[in-house]
């Protein structure tokens, strides 16, 4: 059984920061593609970083580059999404996902608020 369990979501200051991680179950973790997602109140769910299996090579939407950053740990079947200088239009719900065998997996979600 396919299992993404994600953990570390919570309330923070603006400017502080933060780590998801995500780990998971019933597939061959290291040969699968990863990312993070989120969702706003009344926003589509959207990309934020991901990382490529094949080559290791990492792709961040705009709005995140030079603070958000993810990594895996293949010998724990754990991904992580390290978040700095949190601002308060990062409030979502964020969601771990993995792409194995053309089959996608997702996370059950974490809410992640930045708040004074």
């Amino acid at each position: 059984q396919v299992q993404l369990v994600e953990r570390g979501g919570g309330l923070v200051q603006p400017g502080g920061s933060l780590r998801l991680s995500c780990v998971a179950s019933g597939f061959s973790f290291d040969r699968a593609h990863i990312g993070w997602f989120r969702q706003a109140p009344g926003k589509e769910r959207e990309g934020v970083v991901c990382n490529s299996a094949s080559d290791d090579s990492t792709y961040a939407a705009d709005s995140v580059t030079g603070r958000f950053t993810i990594s895996r740990d293949n010998a724990k079947n754990t991904m992580y999404l390290q978040m700095n200088s949190l601002k308060p239009d990062d409030t979502a719900v964020y969601y771990c996902n993995a792409f194995y065998l053309q089959a996608t997996y997702w996370g059950q979600g974490t809410q992640v608020t930045v708040s004074s």
